[in-house]
């Protein structure tokens, strides 16, 4: 491989055989799909997508990028690539922290699961070696508690883990790896694919110095890395202690989404709350901040961790996050800014996502409250919230009817539409009736709900990079288009997300030229990002996602108006999407044979998609 910025090594682990072997990246492959996100799911893909998500043969990816570990700024992302058990598509999920920079400068790029172990084991890596090692005795404990024995078997310096919790030994469908600073890899349930395997752990030990990965033009990439760095720097979200992602953390959000009426309230009944604002940035950094932590190479230390020194909810945790304090905040009703801390602090013990958790909560309290279920859980009642969730970690009782997922169980009690989900994934932060484009964004989205495939709210709200009507349907399938194509880019450079503030195709095509030597202009990156959200589709497409309904709304959203500043408005999915088809270049939903030989995803002698 003639690539600047890999290191051309992939480890292969099958736990069914206890066997480690390594493999060299295809240069081809990782052109078209620039690494990451783009050929993890390409690895997928290639693994089948016909297979159970919670089975041996399903395969689970480690992926790095080719500026990871670098120099660039908020280059330390790792995703992890897999069949989600949650929702059947497709899924990866990202991690911040120090993991993925430690991989790439233990000279590993990417790792690749198959099989099942028949006991507890981790995979540690050093020096460009990995090694199976058994994990018995630690089986059972929480992500922290594991953290800690393998800081004290290895030692605390150059040393990242990244494990899963309770809750994804115990297959929770919604479980996820959590890493040395209470990051996560949230979403699609990652870490019920690692449990299913019984994969306790990734542990790498490396240092930076000398290891760090080189670039192929080593002046123009100083130069490229130069520009984008000055612009995060002058970047009104992400300047350092100025802009609001850098002084609030994503909670900057939670008062100005309230304001303008779109803040899901009380399983989306509501897009307003008056208590909102109880857990909020701005309350947060006035009343629990302690400090600003970042990840690998950022300048933005958008992380604020918190602390609740004493009482009950008694924790020290990374962070009050804006989609976790919503979700466990105002989408159940509950205010309390150190519960709802202590209750994140559980799920990084547990190693579960907080999104999906916090729907868990709302489904049950709206199906008790409207007689439809007997099991009590009363709207803001925070310290049945923590017993419960330590119920779902465990799979216990009625906690193991939630562990598959509000979706799943809101289906079991003749109720799916309290489910506020797409493709069996809960949405996020941000009501589709107040910001149109981001409800297309859950329709689309190729893992299920997310606002993190289309964040078109960049533009909706923020302006960023030229602002839209949030409340006009017209328009906003290009739009969505758009930001999907560029952060499939820059997931699959493994950039982070929030980088696309302020910089653009051009800052990312520049250092993408400079550290692999492959010539790329802005063009360029938008036609790679077309080609991975494609492929993703197709993936999809493959498993049983072929029809326009997938691509689907709950009628909360299409048909009970919201409040607020949004008072009367429900999502136009009827106009958006048809548009977001034609953009698009597919057919109800489906990725056409035209679009796929286009972008050169299949061969020109393939007849038939699905």
């Amino acid at each position: 491989m003639n690539l600047g910025g890999f290191k051309n090594k992939e480890v292969v682990v099958d736990l069914t055989n206890g066997t480690v072997n390594y493999r060299t990246i295809n240069e081809e492959d990782a052109k078209k799909y620039i690494g990451g996100r783009g050929l993890g799911v390409k690895y997928v893909l290639d693994n089948g997508p016909e297979v159970e998500p919670l089975s041996a043969e399903n395969a689970l990816c480690i992926m790095t990028g080719p500026v990871t570990g670098s120099r660039s700024s908020m280059s330390g992302r790792l995703c992890v690539v897999t069949k989600s058990p949650l929702t059947g598509t497709v899924t990866d999920s990202h991690i911040g922290g120090w993991t993925a920079a430690r991989l790439k400068w233990a000279g590993v790029d990417n790792i690749i699961f198959t099989g099942k172990s028949d006991k507890p084991v981790y995979l540690y890596i050093e020096n460009g070696q990995a090694e199976l090692r058994d994990a018995s005795n630690l089986w059972g404990t929480s992500t922290r508690a594991f953290i800690k024995a393998m800081k004290d078997q290895y030692g605390e310096e150059d040393l990242s883990v990244m494990t899963i919790g309770q809750a994804g030994e115990n297959t929770v469908r919604f479980a996820s790896f959590i890493n040395e600073h209470d990051r996560a890899a949230g979403r699609g349930g990652t870490a019920a694919v690692a449990g299913y395997k019984k994969l306790k752990a990734i542990v790498i030990k490396a240092a930076q110095k000398g290891n760090m990965p080189a670039a192929k033009l080593e002046s123009d990439y100083k130069e490229a890395n130069k520009k984008a760095v000055k612009a995060i720097l002058d970047g009104g979200l992400t300047a350092p202690n100025k802009g609001g992602l850098s002084v609030y953390g994503t909670n900057v959000l939670t008062n100005l989404i309230n304001e303008v009426g779109a803040l899901p309230t009380k399983n989306s009944q509501f897009t307003h709350w008056d208590e909102a604002e109880k857990h909020s940035g701005e309350f947060v950094n006035t009343h629990l901040r302690v400090a600003n932590n970042t990840c690998h190479a950022c300048p933005v230390g958008c992380k604020i961790e918190v602390e609740v020194k004493d009482g009950k909810y008694k924790t020290r945790v990374e962070s009050v996050e804006f989609e976790s304090a919503w979700s466990l905040g105002s989408n159940c009703l509950l205010s309390n800014a150190e519960a709802i801390s202590y209750l994140i602090d559980r799920c990084n013990e547990y190693g579960l996502d907080t999104i999906e958790l916090g729907h868990a909560f709302s489904v049950t309290m709206e199906a008790y409250e409207k007689g439809i279920i007997s099991e009590e859980l009363i709207w803001g009642d925070a310290d049945s919230m923590i017993e419960l969730t330590r119920k779902i970690a465990h799979r216990e009782g009625f906690g193991g009817i939630l562990a598959e997922g509000p979706a799943r169980a809101t289906a079991l009690w003749g109720s799916p539409e309290l489910s506020m989900s797409v493709k069996g994934q809960s949405i996020p932060a941000y009501d589709p009736r107040g910001i149109q484009g981001i409800g297309l964004g859950y329709a689309t989205s190729n893992r299920g709900a997310c606002h993190l495939r289309g964040y078109t709210v960049a533009s909706e709200i923020a302006g960023i990079p030229e602002p839209t009507d949030r409340l006009k349907p017209e328009g906003k399938g290009e739009l969505l288009k758009i930001f999907q194509d560029m952060l499939a880019f820059s997931d699959s450079m493994n950039i982070c997300k929030f980088s696309s503030f302020s910089e653009s195709a051009e800052h990312y095509a520049e250092q993408y030229s400079a550290m692999t030597g492959i010539p790329m202009t802005a063009e360029g990156v938008m036609k790679a990002g077309e080609r991975i959200y494609n492929l993703e589709r197709y993936y999809n497409n493959l498993a049983g996602f072929d029809k326009r309904e997938d691509d689907f709304l709950p009628k909360r959203f299409t048909e009970e108006p919201a409040s607020g500043n949004s008072a009367g408005h429900v999502s136009r999915m009827d106009i958006m999407l048809e548009e977001y088809y034609q953009v698009r270049g597919w057919k109800d939903g489906i990725a056409t044979n035209e679009k796929l030989r286009e972008l050169g995803i299949i061969d020109p002698e393939i007849k038939q998609t699905v």
